[in-house]
């Protein structure tokens, strides 16, 4: 059994992209190393992450639902650091990818990486472009949907080997290093397929409705709220318009991310600035059925 490294996620519901959570991690990592938090106990998750390690909680809604949940991630991440030297902890909807180039599975790019530190990927959100892309996902994700928009919010410090705390959300920890690997990458998949966002939409707006407060009154994600949705299609419209950049070199994004690290105020937390980068790139052919 390996001990090199675990995944850690929670999930409600969401049968869509826990399927291919589980596809990634239980492949990379094997099941028994995957941890899932089944919010609210739900048969299907359950069903689905057999063989890897279930917790079941209380599902009822709550105000203060993003506070408790990275609350409890936090103190799972560190305990689980017990007995692996890497956690990638972080949403359902977020795959951390090695490059196919490297040449090296994920669990082996770890297997060599030193210990007592925090790995930041760069974020890329794998945007549906539907008029160009109408093939459904039947399983994989990247070879239907072959593009990409940086996303400096989901660069995110999510593999951990240090005894650090998390911010709420999973943006920021409290260790003082910026480490980007060249190789290393989060793939957020929230916008990856129209039909899926309308029905998660859909979902999340029914919970926050069930709260019964709005946007400025919880610790809840923003993108959770009706009122902050937009219209769907316009939404994913949008993703044609982005100016599309040529080849697939992020080296410069890593050097802004360094440029720009720095203690975010008196928190304790660091970070760097996430500008919104109004540009899309087309994935080299490598990445397809990686996830």
């Amino acid at each position: 059994m390996q001990t090199t490294a675990a995944a850690l996620t929670m999930v409600r519901d969401d049968a869509f992209f826990l399927k291919a959570w589980l596809r990634h991690y239980g492949a990379a990592l094997g099941r028994e190393n995957c941890t899932i938090i089944n919010h609210g106990r739900g048969e299907e998750v359950a069903r689905l992450a057999e063989g890897c390690n279930i917790i079941g909680i209380p599902g009822d809604p709550h105000p203060n639902f993003d506070m408790k949940r990275w609350r409890l991630l936090n103190n799972l991440v560190q305990g689980l650091r017990c007995y692996y030297d890497h956690v990638i902890v972080g949403d359902v909807d977020e795959l951390v990818v090695v490059d196919p180039a490297a040449g090296v599975s994920l669990l082996d790019f770890l297997r060599d990486q030193p210990i007592r530190r925090v790995l930041t990927p760069v974020g890329l959100e794998v945007v549906h472009r539907v008029a160009d892309e109408p093939a459904p996902i039947e399983d994989h994700i990247l070879g239907p949907r072959r593009h990409v928009r940086l996303a400096p919010h989901y660069s995110k410090p999510c593999v951990v080997s240090q005894g650090v705390k998390i911010a709420r959300g999973g943006h920021f920890t409290q260790y003082d290093k910026l480490i980007a690997p060249d190789e290393l990458y989060l793939f957020h998949l929230k916008f990856c397929d129209f039909g899926n966002y309308v029905q998660t939409m859909n979902a999340r707006n029914a919970v926050t409705q069930e709260v019964g407060t709005g946007v400025q009154d919880t610790a809840i994600g923003r993108h959770w709220f009706a009122e902050a949705r937009g219209e769907d299609r316009a939404v994913f419209d949008a993703f044609s318009e982005l100016p599309m950049k040529e080849g697939f070199d992020l080296a410069w994004v890593r050097k802004r991310m360094a440029r720009s690290w720095g203690p975010r105020g008196e928190t304790g937390f660091y970070a760097f600035k996430r500008p919104d980068y109004e540009q899309q790139y087309l994935l080299p052919d490598r990445f397809t059925g990686v996830i």
